[in-house]
């Protein structure tokens, strides 16, 4: 018989970290391992994020092995895939722009003027951290050691939307094999 009931305190939302929520850095930048501590310096703010927030899907992929007669007697795991899709809608954010364009094709300041330029070339790997607030106050931190754009959204330009950079990240397995970590507690959130 279970032992444990269910809690109503248990039940959670993810609300952004007030003062930024999205963060990117190189590859190789150092990881927070933790749900609190500071983010090293590499870290840059994406900004604002839409009210659809950050999903995170997981696909598995598997193959069923049928014995004669039909019966279905294994399915091994052939694949698994971690993504995170999200829509930046500070598209004037120059961090953002990189995320969403490549680093090597967003220049200047929004005071001297900024270039974009659109080609082929491919997206890198980057670090990736979303910070977030749950219920109670419960700081929880994913951390995405490896993700890149397999995904751009259309960015669509009209007078009652924000023009949101979305795309979804695919998360690339670390040293260890992890797709990203998850770090929820420990301290309050500030």
């Amino acid at each position: 018989m279970a032992t444990t009931k269910n809690t109503a305190a248990n039940v959670t939302t993810g609300k952004p970290k007030i003062g930024g929520s999205v963060f990117r850095a190189p590859a190789g930048s150092n990881l927070p391992a933790d749900a609190t501590s500071e983010l090293d310096a590499a870290f840059q703010n994406l900004g604002y994020i839409s009210d659809e927030g950050v999903t995170n899907s997981t696909a598995i992929e598997s193959e069923e092995i049928k014995a004669w007669g039909g019966d279905t007697v294994a399915q091994p795991q052939t694949g698994k895939t971690d993504t995170f899709k999200l829509s930046m809608i500070e598209s004037l954010n120059v961090e953002a722009l990189k995320a969403y364009f490549g680093d090597d094709n967003v220049s200047g300041t929004l005071q001297t003027g900024l270039t974009v330029t659109c080609n082929s070339k491919e997206l890198a790997p980057s670090v990736w951290v979303v910070d977030m607030i749950a219920t109670g106050n419960v700081p929880h931190r994913i951390v995405i050691p490896s993700a890149k754009p397999s995904e751009l959204e259309d960015i669509t330009y009209v007078d009652n939307e924000a023009a949101g950079l979305g795309l979804t990240l695919t998360a690339l397995p670390d040293a260890n094999g992890n797709t990203h970590y998850e770090y929820i507690g420990a301290k309050a959130a500030g």
